[in-house]
């Protein structure tokens, strides 16, 4: 019996993730390449590898290329968080000026430009919760959607290589002026970059050293970290934006790209390189409550707790957010501790189960992990923005669409 047909999928449908992904992306240049990893109770079902890593010098794609995977640091950090939450170092309803005490008076945008805004005090203090979730009032200057993001950009407040390290990042933020009041909109934001700097002063290390002591190193994640190693060189894939009248554009040459050295700043929310194999050893362990092959990073409470949705009253993103960007739109979606949370399937209009979690990167990375199914998936490609093409919603379809024995044979289960 066939490894896919043993874990409830047929071998046939499967094939048609890679006719598929070939065929609309990789074929006619609109993806350099594409790596897709299929796992069930923590056993590869599928993985797809087509393409090339660096279109220019035409290498192809292998199994272990090195990504570039921005926004799916953030499940990491969070992860790393709450390994300290755990150790009662840190509480998810401690006031974050508790640990940064200089953002005591951080106030809320009224109106004005940088730096003459007009301000009102928030209805609540920022708690660590919100960073979590993404309702503290931070936001990206990227958005350019309002007059601060508009400061954030003149700061180079999200910009990792702008020569400010951690503390020197928390200390731009603490005198600009939130968004809005913490815990009344959800808005996508350096929020996670806050949490990987409270890691560090927590634990007393660099944020670097944590992440390999906590999380990389147990789970034997031998190829994920802030920049690219020497050895690592040769497996590290270019990165294109999309063209506007179609194809690629070289965004970084991987010869000479900044990843090839650690940054200045240690972002929890969007630093780090991986494989697919690596981050799938992560999303293994979660999946499987907290452990991986005798690694204990958090206990499954935790898990569940994470991978709640802990937006306010219970509302999905498409209900709380202000955001002009996410790597998440959906309805029935809201936000657990680190990533986005299925908690009405039907209103996805995709095929999913309840409790679902999920997140991506700027490149078009995306993972998801199904405890209901026992499914854990990854992919990975190199392509910015992540909302050019539709390829995520597409990947759940078609892989659900091979799942022959359900956990939830029956309607409605």
């Amino acid at each position: 019996m066939s490894t896919a047909k043993s874990l409830g999928f047929s071998a046939e449908r499967l094939a048609r993730i890679d006719r598929f992904l070939q065929e609309k992306y990789v074929g006619p240049g609109r993806l350099p390449c594409a790596q897709f990893v299929l796992a069930r109770k923590g056993q590869v079902v599928h993985e797809t590898v087509l393409g090339n890593r660096d279109v220019e010098r035409g290498t192809p794609l292998t199994g272990d290329t090195v990504f570039r995977i921005y926004s799916m640091t953030k499940p990491v950090t969070s992860v790393a968080l709450m390994t300290l939450v755990e150790e009662g170092l840190i509480a998810l309803d401690d006031p974050v000026s508790k640990h940064i005490p200089a953002w005591k008076d951080l106030a809320v945008f009224a109106a004005g430009v940088e730096p003459g805004f007009m301000t009102t005090p928030p209805a609540r203090p920022m708690q660590v919760v919100d960073l979590l979730r993404h309702t503290s009032g931070l936001t990206y200057g990227f958005q350019s959607r309002s007059n601060v993001d508009a400061a954030y950009r003149k700061l180079n407040v999200d910009d990792v290589y702008a020569g400010h390290d951690l503390e020197g990042f928390v200390e731009m933020l603490g005198k600009l002026p939130l968004e809005f009041s913490p815990g009344e909109a959800w808005n996508y934001s350096v929020a996670t970059d806050v949490c990987g700097y409270l890691v560090q002063k927590i634990a007393g290390k660099p944020l670097d050293q944590v992440f390999r002591e906590r999380i990389f190193e147990p789970l034997k994640m031998y190829d994920t970290g802030f920049h690219v190693r020497e050895d690592q060189r040769s497996r590290f894939g270019a990165c294109y934006n999309a063209a506007p009248k179609g194809g690629l554009k070289l965004q970084d040459d991987p010869e000479t790209s900044p990843y090839l050295k650690p940054p200045a700043m240690f972002s929890g929310g969007g630093g780090l390189v991986s494989t697919a194999s690596d981050y799938l050893r992560f999303a293994n362990m979660l999946v499987n409550g907290g452990e991986l092959d005798g690694a204990r990073i958090l206990a499954p409470k935790t898990v569940r707790l994470m991978a709640a949705n802990h937006l306010p009253g219970g509302k999905d993103l498409t209900e709380l957010s202000r955001s002009l960007f996410s790597e998440s739109t959906n309805a029935g979606v809201g936000f657990g501790l680190g990533f986005a949370v299925v908690f009405d399937p039907p209103r996805t209009l995709i095929p999913c189960s309840m409790g679902e979690y999920y997140w991506g990167g700027a490149a078009s990375t995306a993972f998801w992990v199904d405890p209901v199914e026992e499914v854990t998936a990854v992919f990975m490609t190199q392509l910015l923005p992540s909302s050019t093409y539709p390829i995520r919603r597409e990947l759940r379809t078609l892989t659900y669409a091979a799942l022959t024995e359900s956990a939830q044979q029956r309607p409605g289960a």
